[in-house]
């Protein structure tokens, strides 16, 4: 360790011992079931379903997407299980130990995103607990935005405690949440008469070409939804005890969670409908439609609970590390944290909130396009370039293997500058839109054959 370049790195960047490996399966599992049971996941069923899809073609797209995206999350998993680094470390291979921080700051500003989007909706949960429990407080001009800030102020304070909080709030969280959404789905289908007439309705496209106009950006954004974690998997598997504990914690966590609580979403957004006549996606302003404060608290809570859990986990540990990899000798864990959540402010998560179609397509597919050529590029040089080996101690100095060209591999950032131009063209060219509709697909597979082919 004395021998790594001061720049390159320090604790929280370091391989993790064998001693701290301790995530088994059900830590893997449980860390999946807590990151799916959120409002962005009820939102994302919530808005196929407002978009015109029945129940099932809403649930069936969402478990195809999240079986899509298991794929490159547990074939980027491995390295950090056998190497114990996290995600910034482990792209340096591909891009040079400095060349890393492009792919990981291009993730860390949309993890950014995701947090601004999280503490929006957990600073409007804790605003509609506000207004059941003290009407008069709420109605004060900046309530709002204090309960905003309220909850950045939990989020910022769980990551200063570290990752083992975060494992811990994973851990008594993801059993609970599902019991509360499974109590909730009940409560609102029984409000509208049971199941039948909520699951009956029909999907509002007349033909298979209009529904496959939708379907395939709808696919696209399920995959955009996990692309964020699919590249710093790393930076959990790198406790894994094996690569068969987290090989099969995720398998059994990511589509099991994700397309339960997307039921969940379908089905209360569908019993919504039958209640009031329109979709209503958003589900604080949902529970806001009730007149029972008590159900409307249990609820809310429950939201409250969820977001901070994915918030966290999902949103500030990938960034912190992401940060710190820029100056590690300045920039700690903790510090990483705090940028997370300045930036994720300054990026106005309301604006993003506005409508399921800016939240869908314009979100989700827009930044897919800039992550899958990452997710290409590191694949392709682990597995097919490096045959899964890697020099350790080079991915900490410079002038060892990884140094490239003053710590750049400008082959990597060729692969990544097509993947992305191509991916995202048609939103210039109207003619080659279908191509921003499969925009994670298309960087992924261009950036993934032009950095084999450039590194043969």
């Amino acid at each position: 360790m004395a021998d790594y370049a001061a720049e390159l790195y320090n604790a929280d960047l370091a391989p993790v011992p064998a001693s701290r490996r301790t995530w088994g399966v059900y830590s893997y599992a449980s860390l999946w079931v807590a990151m799916s049971v959120c409002i962005p996941t009820y939102m994302l069923a919530s808005g196929l379903i407002a978009g015109g899809m029945n129940w099932w073609q809403a649930v069936g797209t969402i478990l195809l997407g999240n079986l899509i995206v298991l794929v490159p999350m547990l074939l980027n998993a491995h390295a950090g299980a056998r190497y114990g680094i996290p995600f910034p470390v482990f792209v340096r291979a591909s891009f040079g130990v400095r060349g890393a921080n492009l792919p990981a700051i291009l993730r860390a500003l949309v993890a950014c995103g995701w947090f601004g989007i999280q503490t929006w909706i957990g600073g409007q949960a804790i605003y509609s607990m506000l207004k059941i429990l003290a009407p008069p407080l709420a109605s004060q001009p900046a309530a709002g935005w204090i309960c905003f800030f309220v909850f950045w102020a939990m989020n910022m304070w769980v990551i200063w405690r570290g990752i083992e909080t975060i494992r811990f709030l994973e851990g008594i969280g993801a059993p609970f949440m599902l019991a509360v959404g499974l109590l909730l789905l009940w409560w609102i289908t029984s409000k509208a008469g049971g199941m039948g007439p909520v699951l009956s309705a029909p999907g509002k496209f007349q033909s298979t070409a209009e529904f496959m106009r939708f379907f395939i950006p709808s696919l696209t954004a399920m995959v955009g939804f996990w692309a964020t974690v699919a590249l710093n998997i790393p930076d959990f598997t790198r406790y894994a005890r094996s690569q068969r504990d987290q090989m099969l914690g995720q398998a059994l966590g990511l589509p099991t969670a994700m397309t339960l609580y997307s039921f969940i979403g379908v089905a209360v957004t569908s019993a919504s409908v039958v209640l009031f006549g329109e979709a209503i996606w958003d589900p604080v302003i949902l529970i806001g439609r009730f007149n029972q404060p008590l159900v409307a608290f249990i609820a809310l809570i429950a939201i409250l609970i969820a977001t901070l859990n994915t918030n966290v986990a999902a949103n500030v540990v990938s960034p912190s590390n992401d940060f710190s990899n820029l100056d590690p000798k300045r920039i700690s864990f903790r510090a990483g944290g705090l940028i997370t959540g300045v930036i994720g402010v300054l990026m106005m998560p309301w604006k993003l909130l506005n409508d399921y179609g800016a939240y869908i397509f314009g979100w989700l597919v827009g930044y897919s396009g800039l992550l899958g050529p990452v997710a290409g590029t590191m694949i392709a040089d682990y597995f097919i370039v490096r045959r899964r080996e890697l020099h350790l101690d080079d991915l900490y100095i410079r002038g060892g293997r990884y140094e490239y060209r003053n710590g750049v591999n400008p082959k990597a950032v060729i692969a990544l500058a097509l993947g992305v131009g191509v991916a995202l063209i048609g939103l210039a060219v109207p003619s080659l839109r279908g191509l921003y509709d499969y925009a994670w697909f298309i960087g992924f597979a261009v950036s993934g054959v032009v950095y084999t082919w450039l590194m043969r």
